[in-house]
């Protein structure tokens, strides 16, 4: 196939490329929501049980930056089929599991397959298009990546609620069996390479990204540097990155080429794209909690609001990747993105206890438009001076660093929401006693004092609801303020040269 290709073919490549796509980045929501019941099925505890979710983000982790060397080696038609079978595979026996231990088991291998399958996707779509009908083949790709993760909550409490948990696993395999017919009929075989593999620089990769997905992912619940497994993940993970540093830059072949950061403009927009995903992933983690511990919210009716987030993100996916990046500088549509991304955080920031569905769901509608805004005019100041050899290496990379961030953006809200919380409710705790005139008036219309043991208890309660409240508030104004923290970045970049090829980078 080449990009001459006749316009039928190209269409059957990007539905190919998006639904191998949509089965990564859906699986990696659309489990979150049925982790309770598959806690309580297996008996487990709620530590035990985020091993689920934990497992398999390490291992797409660790394995997501071999993407170029594993596709040198094999073939990049050869991988993509393996991964996606690999990964329907791992899907059915998550489905099928009988333990913790097995599901956890099968959430590792599947992590490993699914770590290729958006890298090679956008490598794929990228070499399947002349340059000038890119934005539109990205355009609908980005449709895909970009909705699915926000709408997966919508899909997994729908599955979980009306079926049962193990349809969250079983769900991949029709997109998968799609994908895979659409592929092996269309992508061409390709050359490989006799690469050495390099096995100290593997090992020390997998040790400094695995240990650091580690502390990430379990440092809130074991109470970070207080513990001293956290402790010694953390030392492993400097060492390990550190090694991995000084090994990358001393090999001629190393398994990861960091000479991929020298370009100003890929290093810039790993930091930027990190800074984004922090911002956006970590208020999509809390968002399901807080309407639902706090504000009462059915499990479906939450899931609702994340249909107007995904219809706008959609929507400004086309739009930009269509019409506008052609026609403006992408450092503007990306620094705009930014912004609506601070806007949304900032409206879910002035919220309060009695905010109706709507007052939740228009901030995900303007930061489901920033996404559109910042995922493509990245890819294209970032890809910029990747030449076409170095596309699998440098898109695994960038997806790396965005997990990285996303992962850094669920840990911090969950520890600002807990510390936040035991500060706010000792603050308003000592301004709350029987002869506070505020508390009186209260209790009321009750019929009931403050030095009651029910008008005690009503009280308690009350400022618990409201300390959570402003825990949750300030996490959702810190968000924001990261956001706006990282569109200076974006004038340090270079503009790209007329006919910048295009490659969105989603999750």
């Amino acid at each position: 196939m080449t990009p001459s290709t006749a316009g039928h073919v190209n269409r059957v490549i990007v539905v190919a490329v998006v639904l191998s796509a949509i089965l990564e980045v859906l699986d990696s929501t659309i489990v979150n929501v049925a982790l309770p019941h598959i806690q309580a099925a297996f008996g487990a505890t709620t530590d035990q049980a985020t091993w689920i979710l934990t497992s398999y983000i390490v291992s797409a982790v660790i394995v997501m930056p071999l993407t170029g060397f594993v596709a040198r080696r094999v073939g990049r038609r050869r991988l993509i089929l393996s991964a996606v079978i690999g990964f329907a595979s791992m899907s059915v026996m998550c489905g099928l599991s009988w333990s913790l231990e097995t599901i956890v088991a099968f959430r590792l291998a599947q992590g490993m397959f699914g770590a290729f399958l958006i890298p090679l996707s956008q490598s794929i779509l990228f070499d399947a298009f002349p340059r000038e009908k890119r934005g539109q083949a990205m355009a609908v790709f980005g449709l895909g990546v970009v909705v699915a993760p926000v709408l997966g909550p919508t899909i997994g409490a729908i599955l979980t609620e009306y079926f049962s948990w193990r349809m969250v696993f079983f769900v991949n395999l029709p997109v998968a069996a799609m994908a895979l017919l659409l592929l092996a009929g269309e992508l061409p075989d390709d050359e490989t390479e006799d690469v050495r593999i390099d096995w100290k620089g593997l090992a020390l990769l997998a040790i400094g990204i695995g240990c650091l997905q580690f502390v990430l992912d379990q440092g809130e619940t074991k109470d970070w540097l207080s513990s001293r497994v956290i402790q010694i993940a953390l030392i492993a993970s400097v060492l390990g990155a550190l090694g991995f540093l000084v090994h990358g830059l001393s090999s001629k072949t190393p398994v990861v080429d960091l000479r991929l950061f020298a370009d100003r403009n890929f290093a810039l927009c790993n930091l930027v794209i990190a800074g984004f995903a922090i911002s956006l992933f970590g208020g999509i983690a809390i968002l399901p909690t807080f309407v639902q511990n706090l504000l009462d919210y059915p499990v479906i009716e939450s899931g609702h609001l994340f249909i107007p987030r995904g219809i706008a993100a959609g929507l400004s996916m086309v739009l930009t990747g269509a019409v506008l990046s052609s026609r403006f500088d992408p450092r503007v549509l990306a620094g705009l993105g930014m912004l609506l991304t601070a806007i949304g955080n900032f409206m879910l920031g002035a919220l309060n206890l009695d905010a109706g569905f709507w007052q939740l769901a228009w901030p995900g509608a303007v930061s489901g438009l920033g996404m559109g805004l910042v995922f493509v005019p990245m890819s294209i100041l970032a890809f910029e001076s990747i030449s076409q050899a170095r596309q699998d290496e440098a898109s695994g990379l960038f997806n790396v660093t965005r997990q990285l961030g996303s992962s850094v953006g669920i840990s911090l809200v969950g520890t600002w929401v807990v510390r936040g919380l035991q500060t706010n409710t000792s603050v308003l705790g000592q301004n709350v006693t029987p002869y506070s005139t505020a508390a009186q008036n209260y209790l009321e219309p009750l019929g009931l004092t403050p030095d009651s043991a029910e008008g005690g208890a009503i009280l308690g309660q009350e400022v618990s609801r409201q300390a959570e409240l402003i825990s949750y508030l300030t996490v959702f104004n810190n968000l924001g303020l990261l956001a706006l923290a990282t569109i200076p970045l974006l004038l340090f970049c270079r503009a790209p040269k007329p006919g910048a090829q295009v490659a969105v980078h989603a999750h």
